[in-house]
């Protein structure tokens, strides 16, 4: 919703001021140059990306509509989770886990959570540490190290619409010159016009610049720039689990692992070290 929001005050921002300055807002209608700065970008988008960064980008534009869900509702179902799994662990050791995270989907535990139950990719990248870990074959250092990778892996996969877009961004302006200089080129074709019509196609001509820099700057750079946000939320999950249970294998008792994963958080989603307390004795007490 922000972002047609942010839309709408560029659009009549550039557009209302320049109607404010005397300007006519005909003389911007140019759809032909409109075709061949949008189909330009297109086109190098499609040359300049193989075909899984393509299909990423475009999965990933419909996400942007949304809010995003990595808020603290989440967080605190996803600590609360972590706790309740490794105090169990902790309790009757971590074999007993087998069970839950061999399917999540139907565990007693994960069912408790929806938040984080509906997240795939996150169960998948807690259940398969917990598995690691249960196996007893590998120590902190060699886990942490793996989760480094894993989490490196999903950043770079997850920014690819982000460069994307943000390598058309840069071009839009470029292909707006070329625009420019087609209808310049136009211009002088025809020079044998009166000087008012040689000024109208001139001053149409120069529209391309102006539709390239706006699209560039006002509508598609920003989309990626979006994107890199909406990514750097979503690692602060997996470095939450990464930096709770690698607290847990250092022995460091579940209530205090889980304020670990609580320290890695964003200011704005962060819960206090009340409200995780109080939350968590919530969870114990049930």
């Amino acid at each position: 919703m922000l972002v047609f929001v942010g839309y709408i005050v560029v659009i009549a921002s550039v557009f209302g001021g320049y109607a404010m300055m005397g300007g006519h807002l005909g003389v911007l209608f140019q759809p032909v140059e409109l075709l061949m700065i949008g189909g330009a970008g297109v086109g190098a988008f499609v040359v300049g990306n193989d075909g899984k960064a393509i299909m990423a980008t475009v999965r990933e534009l419909p996400k942007l509509l949304r809010s995003s869900k990595h808020d603290k509702a989440l967080y605190m179902e996803l600590m609360a989770l972590l706790y309740v799994l490794l105090a169990k662990a902790r309790k009757d050791g971590m074999l007993a886990l087998e069970a839950d995270i061999d399917d999540p989907l139907n565990s007693p535990i994960f069912v408790q959570y929806p938040l984080v139950q509906h997240d795939p990719r996150v169960i998948e990248f807690l259940t398969d540490y917990l598995r690691l870990i249960v196996s007893g074959n590998m120590d902190a250092f060699e886990i942490e190290s793996l989760m480094d990778h894993e989490i490196e892996t999903y950043k770079h996969e997850a920014e690819v619409p982000a460069h994307s877009l943000a390598k058309v961004g840069d071009a839009l302006p470029a292909f707006g010159i070329v625009a420019a200089v087609m209808g310049v080129v136009h211009a002088l074709a025809s020079a044998n016009l009166p000087p008012s019509e040689m000024g109208e196609l001139i001053a149409h001509a120069m529209v391309g610049t102006f539709l390239g820099i706006l699209l560039a700057y006002g509508f598609v750079s920003p989309l990626a720039t979006l994107i890199e946000h909406q990514v750097a939320e979503s690692v602060k999950v997996y470095q939450c689990i990464k930096v709770t249970l690698l607290a847990n294998l250092n022995g460091y008792a579940p209530q205090l692992a889980v304020e670990f994963g609580r320290k890695v958080l964003y200011s704005t989603e962060r819960p206090s070290f009340t409200e995780l307390d109080d939350h968590v004795r919530q969870v114990k007490s049930r």
